[in-house]
């Protein structure tokens, strides 16, 4: 468990109780016998020590499930094989990889337009596809997407997008001299951070689940184990993160308010089907082309 900062084990015992501190700093592996439980205080904890942890049997063995940091992983597990199978077919082709990178973000555009042409709430705060300027935009975008020769020429023309849709959304909410910094305390700028996280979750659980390892990325960075998240979850976030990060910003939501928002906005539009089934095609085609 987790007491005054440290990851602890306590001792139950029917007079007294006994706590013995674990130095996660210097622990590499941590398996829990029969009968030990775990707070998830304490898991957090050890996974921000990247310590990994794992439930065993008697006597250290066998293991039961173990911890890659994120994600408890049972041994004896069936999902299907084919998805990492298909990802790892194009996945090491540098014209295939940016191909998909390219469907990717095609996807991402199909979606913003399909969600904001019927999401009433987004029309009233001014968010409407049906914008001349913004369609434009976003056209510009989609024919820079076939255009770009590497991921760094796409990762340019993303951030442009990205930094049109700010300032759009700026516009439409009246704020003022908006200037996207992560470290920034006004509210627009934390929703984006406590947004944009809630649908690194959805992107992490989608690949967790189809068993593709986040390091496979195609578009970000290549050297950071969890990159593929960050590709995946930019199929959301302009679409339903972004817009009520500055609707919730002017209409002075609080923090628990605003995450109310997005988790509905997640479950209303399905987004995590969204995931699913676009990775699962994009998978598909990435093999073959």
């Amino acid at each position: 468990m987790q007491k005054g900062g440290r990851v602890v084990y306590l001792t139950d015992e029917k007079k007294n109780k006994q706590y013995w501190n674990i130095p996660i700093a210097n622990t590499t592996v941590i398996l829990l016998g029969t009968g030990t439980s775990i707070t998830q205080a304490a898991v957090r904890m050890l996974c921000s020590a990247s310590v990994l942890f794992g439930f065993t049997g008697g006597g250290g063995t066998p293991l039961l499930a173990g911890n890659e940091i994120e994600w408890m992983t049972p041994q004896s597990e069936y999902r299907p094989t084919e998805y990492i199978q298909n990802w790892m077919q194009f996945w090491f082709d540098a014209k295939k990889r940016l191909n998909v990178a390219k469907s990717f973000q095609k996807s991402r555009i199909t979606y913003l337009k399909t969600i904001w042409k019927k999401d009433i709430d987004l029309k009233i705060e001014g968010f409407d596809i049906n914008n001349k300027e913004l369609n434009q935009a976003l056209d510009k975008f989609v024919n820079k997407i076939d255009a770009c020769k590497d991921t760094t020429n796409l990762l340019l023309a993303e951030a442009q997008l990205t930094k049109y849709l700010y300032k759009y959304a700026a516009t439409q909410t009246k704020h003022k001299d908006f200037k996207r910094q992560h470290n920034s305390i006004d509210a627009a700028n934390a929703f984006l951070n406590h947004g944009n996280y809630l649908a690194y979750g959805l992107a992490a659980t989608t690949l967790w689940v189809l068993g593709i390892p986040h390091g496979f990325a195609v578009m970000h960075g290549k050297t950071r184990r969890g990159a593929l998240v960050f590709d995946i979850a930019d199929l959301i976030k302009d679409t339903l993160i972004l817009p009520w990060a500055f609707i919730c910003a002017k209409e002075g939501a609080s923090e628990k308010e605003f995450r109310a928002q997005c988790l509905e906005n997640f479950t209303n539009h399905k987004a995590l089907d969204f995931m699913f089934d676009t990775i699962k095609e994009i998978g598909k085609k990435g093999k073959i082309q």
